[in-house]
């Protein structure tokens, strides 16, 4: 049986001032070589996870951050989806971020997704997140407009300011407790545009396309460099990224249930010991409950 931990080490990215987008293949799979093929270790991958995310609800220490990123159709969904699967509802979070409101746009780009990070004890999944600023609104800067940014304050250094604030902000996060495991969902544009042809071909799947998702592709190139740039400078051993090949959701699901696995099974967890008072109490309750039958 292949060890599922050791799937994530060839993808993650923890230092990326080297990064180079090129050099990873979103068509890759690794030693395996079909869906049929991974499924087992997959399902010993869901397993594992549901064993350690039961002793992370048990303890009062540690949260869990989950960020995926991608292009349109890179799976994101697909992925939250089957990976979480057996998952305890009430130790799971899951948003997804659209375009800001207008309440959302008169504050600061972190306050939408900081009043919906993880609880200690829970696993937070954001679909999409607070990168959408470097990325979505760097490759439309007239967005800029729209976020009521003094004037004064948007420079040419502006991008650079916000992944120094990203940074930061993910340092402190880890410094109290929550554990970051950021997921780029590396897909190909040939393989987006089979993905599309696909939602039209499926009347079950025609809510999910948008005439926008195909103006966007104009933008494929600025889109790329704009996640190559986010991933070098927000790379950090603190909050790591992982550059998931996307190109087959099989082998996307594989490598996010093996990152978190590696990450929850790093964190050593293990169920809370009782106090002499407790065991005594609890002892007692059984006496009591053992008279009644």
């Amino acid at each position: 049986m292949k060890m599922l931990g050791k799937l994530a080490k060839p993808y993650r990215v923890d230092g990326g001032r080297h990064f180079r987008l090129k050099d990873f293949d979103p068509d890759e799979t690794g030693e395996f070589q079909s869906k049929e093929q991974a499924s087992e270790v997959l399902q010993e991958g869901v397993s594992r996870l549901i064993a350690l995310q039961d002793r992370l609800y048990a303890q009062e220490y540690w949260a869990v951050l989950l960020l995926f990123q991608g292009i349109d159709a890179s799976g994101k969904d697909s992925v939250i989806k089957h990976v979480m699967s057996g998952v305890n509802p009430q130790g799971c979070q899951v948003y997804s971020f659209k375009q800001p409101s207008g309440e959302e746009r008169n504050h600061d780009y972190f306050w939408r997704t900081t009043r919906r990070l993880p609880e200690r004890r829970r696993i937070g999944i954001f679909n999409r997140s607070y990168y959408e600023e470097v990325l979505v609104v760097r490759v439309h800067p007239e967005l800029l407009k729209s976020e009521n940014i003094p004037q004064s304050l948007i420079n040419k250094k502006i991008w650079e300011e916000r992944f120094e604030d990203i940074c930061a902000f993910e340092r402190y996060l880890s410094r109290n407790g929550v554990v970051i495991r950021k997921f780029f969902l590396n897909l190909s544009k040939e393989e987006q545009a089979k993905r599309f042809i696909a939602r039209l071909e499926e009347p079950r799947k025609h809510w999910k396309f948008s005439a926008a998702d195909i103006h966007e592709r104009e933008y494929w190139n600025e889109y790329m460099e704009a996640y190559e740039d986010m991933i070098r400078n927000t790379a950090t051993p603190f909050a790591p990224w992982y550059a998931v090949p996307a190109d087959h959701k099989w082998f996307s699901r594989l490598v996010v249930a093996s990152a978190i696995v590696e990450t929850l099974e790093g964190l050593n967890l293990r169920y809370p010991k009782l106090d002499p008072d407790r065991s005594k109490e609890l002892q007692s309750a059984r006496k009591i409950l053992e008279r009644q039958l």
